[in-house]
């Protein structure tokens, strides 16, 4: 069997403008193998379905933005953590607009492809291990409590703040950066001060 001309590379670039313009609902094969004027057997070469091609996609956005935030987290800074989302936003305002303005479950309904589940458990476990970490440091424990607002300030108060400018496709400006950092100054004073102690030491 001759080997297609097309490679997932391309396939995977033609679904991300298409969610980008339309949204991930509109995403079929029909659209990507026309976007591409690709044949559906090329397609189906390297994807078995929609969902897969879309959950891949899914993935290697939501890994390319976590390295920044997890960089922030192996440096006990969880101020920069909170902040990576907006400046990672206007790093890359497209996959922001394809990452952050929907959820996982808009790309996949229902189970994700076996092949996918890998990444995607491990993907939400390293997800949890930085909001534990960051609760220990800031809040001295990690129960439910301090969990809750680990995930608030780390993850809830960035989106929240860099959304409305992401739905009307322009960069967040620099006071998201302030309300995100008045925020987390007010619900984790520790860490910030645990953060400038270890700064002054250094």
């Amino acid at each position: 069997m001759a080997r297609s001309a097309f490679d997932n590379a391309q396939f995977l670039a033609a679904a991300r403008q298409l969610v980008i313009e339309r949204g991930p609902a509109m995403v079929t094969v029909d659209s990507v193998t026309q976007r591409l004027k690709a044949p559906k057997g090329s397609f189906y070469y390297r994807f078995a379905s929609r969902d897969a091609l879309l959950g891949e996609l899914w993935l290697q956005s939501a890994v390319a933005y976590q390295e920044g935030f997890m960089a922030a987290i192996d440096a006990d800074d969880g101020l920069g953590a909170a902040l990576h989302t907006p400046a990672w936003a206007r790093a890359h305002l497209d996959d922001a607009c394809l990452l952050l303005l929907y959820s996982r479950e808009d790309f996949v309904a229902g189970d994700w492809p076996s092949a996918l589940r890998k990444g995607v458990r491990e993907q939400a476990e390293r997800v949890k291990d930085a909001l534990t970490r960051f609760a220990r440091l800031a809040f001295g424990a990690t129960g439910s409590g301090q969990m809750r607002r680990a995930a608030f300030v780390l993850l809830e108060v960035p989106l929240a703040a860099v959304k409305p400018h992401l739905k009307r496709r322009e960069a967040p400006p620099p006071l998201v950066d302030e309300l995100i950092r008045s925020t987390f100054q007010a619900i984790a004073p520790r860490a910030d001060a645990g953060r400038a102690r270890k700064s002054t030491v250094a």
